[in-house]
């Protein structure tokens, strides 16, 4: 354990492993201080509650089953620390999109018309961000890791991740609105910053041609890995914990 906490102290490390966490941290805050907002302060029926909880959920996951094929091939193909600083950059003006749309609701102004289609516009764009992002995490680590080390950090980082998202929805939940907004872009500025150390990780192989028709890509990508039992099946549980998690969460902001 001392070994992995290690790498927490090197640059071919630390610097991803900050901006994953402030990543998850942000979609989860923006997240539930938006449907938290939104369902005890705007709405108040049921039904519509409900509703919207539910699209917003939707929205936030749908890129991941549309451009998962696509963001997979760009993590193959291309630089992934320059991925990273694009991502990130672009969460900047995602966030301020939505910052913008929780200010307005806050102040109650135009709220149906413009704020909350400004937050579930940064929301769909924050679930393509996350699909982008997602690959890098995991295809960067053989390159700046020795091979005894990849899996104490592919540890360190899933460990992360789990801990953002919880002090991301826990604290979306105690504080201000306007705050969460002020909160959001700050922090997406942050992870822009430390995305920017993280160190060159070039094509291990002569970049190619990327499919671009996410329909097809999405197919060739299951196919390729069906006829890996081992593989498959381990895609089917990660899916499946994704899955409960959703549903899990989803009921609690009901109840």
């Amino acid at each position: 354990m001392t070994g992995s906490f290690a790498l927490l102290k090197q640059r071919r490390f630390l610097p991803l492993f900050v901006t994953q966490l402030l990543g998850a941290f942000n979609d989860n805050l923006f997240k539930n201080a938006m449907v938290l907002f939104v369902v005890y302060g705007v709405f108040n029926d049921e039904a519509s509650e409900t509703l919207f909880s539910a699209v917003a959920t939707g929205l936030f996951i749908l890129p991941f089953f549309l451009l998962s094929a696509l963001a997979g091939q760009l993590a193959d193909t291309r630089d992934k620390a320059r991925i990273i600083r694009i991502v990130k950059f672009c969460e900047i003006l995602i966030m301020f999109v939505g910052g913008t749309g929780l200010v307005l609701a806050w102040l109650g102004w135009a709220v149906h018309l413009v704020a909350i289609p400004l937050m579930m516009l940064a929301l769909f764009a924050m679930g393509i961000h996350s699909t982008f992002f997602g690959p890098i995490k995991y295809a960067i680590l053989p390159q700046h890791l020795k091979n005894d080390e990849v899996l104490a950090g592919t540890g360190l980082v899933e460990a992360g991740t789990y801990i953002a998202i919880l002090a991301g929805t826990i604290l979306a939940g105690v504080i201000d609105v306007e705050w969460a907004a002020l909160g959001v872009v700050l922090v997406a500025a942050l992870g822009y910053w430390t995305g920017r150390k993280v160190p060159p990780a070039p094509p291990e192989h002569e970049e190619t041609g990327i499919d671009w028709h996410i329909v097809r890509s999405s197919v060739a990508l299951v196919r390729g890995t069906m006829h890996i039992p081992r593989l498959y099946l381990a895609i089917l549980s990660i899916s499946f914990f994704w899955t409960i998690g959703a549903v899990c969460s989803s009921s609690s902001r009901r109840w």
